[in-house]
């Protein structure tokens, strides 16, 4: 019955020319290489990219969507109740629904492609501190702290929400130069 009310609700604004957010397409369906989404924010300290260096931090914020949470569970496979059921996540300690942990981390992942040059991942360690609902505007801060040599360096990592850290890490990164036809 729900769902027919759903249904019949969307049918009519469409009549009238108002689009759902169902109807628009997902940052899936929008993004192209190298490219960032105007829902995303991203900063980065350093001003000369030859020379990146202990100091450098970037930044890359975005909200965790319903969307982003169920696109993650069918590509990772963790259909854990908790991130897609309400009834069943309300009666857990969370109270509701939370993403996926690997999902929020993956936000340091998001920083580091925004490093000048082509960064690989060689460790990232991770610490959950606090849980992330559906909704949550969420930053990832990543700042180098060493400077490994071979072009590989150690970074902070985190993410947060406002003032309150909810993963807390360190990670390992090699920067390669870009080919040259990049």
């Amino acid at each position: 019955m729900f769902n027919s009310v759903v249904a019949a609700n969307r049918a009519a604004f469409a009549a009238f020319g108002v689009q759902s957010d169902d109807d628009l397409p997902t940052p899936a369906e929008r993004i192209e290489p190298d490219e960032d989404l105007p829902e995303w924010h991203v900063t980065i300290s350093e001003d000369h990219p030859d020379s990146l260096g202990v100091g450098d931090r970037i930044e890359f914020t975005k909200t965790i969507s319903d969307n982003d949470v169920r696109q993650f569970a069918a590509a990772s496979g963790d259909t854990n109740p908790l991130h897609l059921d309400d009834e069943f996540a309300e009666q857990t300690r969370f109270r509701g629904r939370i993403a996926h942990g690997t999902l929020v981390g993956s936000l340091i992942s998001a920083a580091l492609a925004r490093l000048p040059g082509l960064t690989i991942y060689l460790s990232q360690d991770l610490e959950f501190h606090n849980p992330v609902r559906i909704g949550d505007r969420l930053t990832a801060e990543c700042e180098i702290v060493e400077d490994l040599g071979d072009e590989q360096y150690r970074l902070t990592t985190r993410v947060r929400e406002d003032d309150t850290v909810v993963i807390d890490g360190e990670a390992v990164v090699l920067i390669d130069e870009l080919p040259d036809d990049s």
